[in-house]
């Protein structure tokens, strides 16, 4: 049953374009397949959500068995984007699995170009590609840089630190 605002239930799930979909603390997240993203994002650029709030990813790597709705596999990586549609004051989550052996996936900025400089954090920091992006280089890292600094399997590093007045490491 439907909620006043128009929203499903909190125990429903329903499909959005096709998508799976769930609600989390009241916010409607859709989760479509890699390869349904981009028609996904252009449906609901259509349906009024013309504003990309956010866009981030998130490595799930000791967390494999977390819980989805029912036919989404679970994969390592996942792209978020939150967009919002200023007419209605509403927003709306894309949760998109992302496989770690093939981390890529088109990039939005043709509906959305604010993406461009979140499309190249998430690269940097996480390793997925955004194919189509028309800059997609390192953004917070050094060009030099090897491996993505978020990923749960990147190395730690260690840099000594000396502070004034302090007796020398030994």
């Amino acid at each position: 049953m439907d909620e006043p605002d128009g929203q499903p239930a909190e125990d429903e799930a329903e499909l959005v374009h096709g998508a799976p979909s769930a609600l989390s603390r009241g916010q409607l997240v859709v989760f479509p397949e890699r390869a349904d993203y981009l028609d996904l994002v252009g449906l609901l650029y259509d349906d009024g959500y013309r504003v990309c709030v956010d866009l981030t990813g998130a490595d799930y790597q000791p967390y494999m068995e977390r819980e989805l709705p029912a036919g989404v596999t679970r994969e390592r990586f996942e792209v978020v984007v939150n967009l919002l549609a200023t007419d209605t004051r509403r927003r709306i989550r894309v949760r998109v699995q992302v496989p770690e052996a093939d981390p890529a996936l088109p990039s939005i900025f043709q509906l959305h170009p604010g993406t461009e400089a979140m499309e190249r954090e998430t690269y940097d920091m996480f390793g997925v590609v955004f194919t189509g992006h028309p800059d997609l280089s390192r953004i917070l890292m050094p060009d030099d840089w090897e491996g993505h600094p978020l990923r749960k399997d990147f190395g730690f590093g260690r840099i000594p630190v000396q502070f004034k007045g302090a007796p020398p490491a030994r």
